[in-house]
């Protein structure tokens, strides 16, 4: 309408004028409904040229939009396992730190698991305990052994010699007994040293793999019992919170609630045409009029310009995809931050706004060998912007109004 009402000004008004004052026409009488078609055909023709030339121009240069929001995340409280709630430490809506204690699940299955692997970890260590004792027994059954060896071996070599040097003072089967004694004192020591070895192997290495195992066993109950107790993972403000003890928590199907992570609006996330991906470029001025915030115009900057539009986005799935699909236009995603510092920190997270994005030519008119008629026909389109600006006003002005009162939410 506005638009309309400034074309006028240059076509319909001056035809007027001319056919009244010139000519002599009186509203009424030459000029009439039914006359004033014929008698401003070529006004209005041109008014309404210019109208959409002039929205157009506007809309492409200085893009706008009504998708402007300050989006916020959130942090779904959900449980690792499936579980009987046992006790609850918070309410709803209340406000908790990171590491607070939220709930804890029924835990008497896993504690059981936890005494059982402690329970094996101490007989493991019982069992090194004894190993060491049964080395200490096999080194001195190896020593008992050498000690009748030598025993052996020197009532061996006694019998031996007297009977090199006098058959008749010794019995030749003594001599034999003797060294059969010898070979057992032997075989005696070849098995002692044997047990030790086992006893060895076992203390070296059966034995400590077995307590790794168990170790990692208790470590594993252990983590599961923590994993029962469920605590804040950031600072914020629980909600949609009404857990009780005896509910069930799935991970799959049924979340505990939903933590509000603390933090301020920095800056909003817009949603502008594709058609408009030439003209949006970051450090582009721009205003927004948020609802959170009425009769409030706040300037920003545009910091990000998305390279891909969400429209196209795919996925691999069983199926191939028909181009038809994800042929619908997506939206050029822009990132927008207050150009001055704390414009934003009372606007709620999650509220929505009208953006304006202004195109400037100011580095293009000052760029040398540019003429003073292509001067003036840049700075006549960075100009109106200005109605823009004046519909965002308008449309600050009379969001109250819309909203309370026109809507027909109250």
């Amino acid at each position: 309408m506005l638009e309309l009402t400034v074309c006028s000004l240059l076509t319909i008004l001056p035809d007027y004028l001319f056919r009244r004052f010139v000519q002599g026409k009186r509203i009424g009488q030459e000029i009439t409904f039914f006359s004033v078609w014929f008698e401003l055909r070529w006004g209005i023709t041109l008014c309404l040229l210019l109208t959409v030339s002039l929205i157009t121009t506007v809309f492409y240069l200085h893009p706008s939009t009504m998708a402007a929001n300050s989006v916020f995340r959130t942090v779904t409280i959900l449980t690792e396992d499936i579980g009987r709630v046992a006790e609850v430490y918070v309410g709803v809506n209340q406000r908790v730190t990171a590491g607070e204690p939220l709930f804890r699940l029924d835990s008497s299955r896993q504690e059981a698991e936890l005494k059982t692997a402690e329970a094996r970890v101490a007989q493991l260590r019982a069992s090194e305990v004894r190993g060491r004792a049964d080395l200490a027994r096999a080194e001195a059954d190896i020593a008992r052994a050498q000690a009748s060896l030598r025993q052996a071996q020197d009532e061996y070599d006694t019998r031996a010699e007297l009977f090199e040097l006098n058959p008749d003072a010794v019995a030749e089967r003594d001599v034999e007994t003797a060294l059969v004694d010898v070979k057992a004192e032997q075989a005696s020591l070849i098995a002692a040293r044997a047990a030790r070895d086992a006893v060895k192997a076992q203390l070296e290495a059966e034995i400590p793999a077995q307590i790794a195992t168990a170790e990692g066993e208790l470590q594993r109950a252990q983590t599961m019992v923590d994993r029962t107790l469920i605590k804040a993972s950031t600072d914020g403000i629980l909600q949609q919170f009404a857990l009780r003890p005896g509910d069930i928590v799935n991970p799959m199907l049924r979340p505990a609630g939903i933590l509000v992570p603390d933090a301020r609006v920095v800056g909003l996330v817009a949603g502008f045409s594709q058609i408009e991906a030439r003209v949006i470029k970051p450090g582009m001025i721009g205003e927004v009029a948020c609802i959170a915030k009425p009769w409030e115009i706040v300037p920003m900057v545009v910091t990000e310009v998305q390279d891909v539009v969400a429209g196209g986005q795919i996925r691999a799935t069983d199926q191939l995809i028909g181009i038809e699909q994800v042929a619908k236009p997506g939206s050029i995603t822009v990132l927008l931050e207050p150009l001055y510092e704390g414009a934003l920190d009372d606007l709620p997270r999650g509220s929505n706004c009208i953006a304006n994005l202004y195109t400037s030519f100011h580095e293009d008119m000052q760029a040398p060998g540019v003429g003073g008629l292509q001067s003036f026909g840049l700075h006549a389109l960075g100009s109106i912007g200005l109605v823009h600006a004046l519909i965002l006003r308008i449309q600050a002005t009379l969001m109250p109004f819309k909203v309370l009162v026109f809507s027909g939410g109250h």
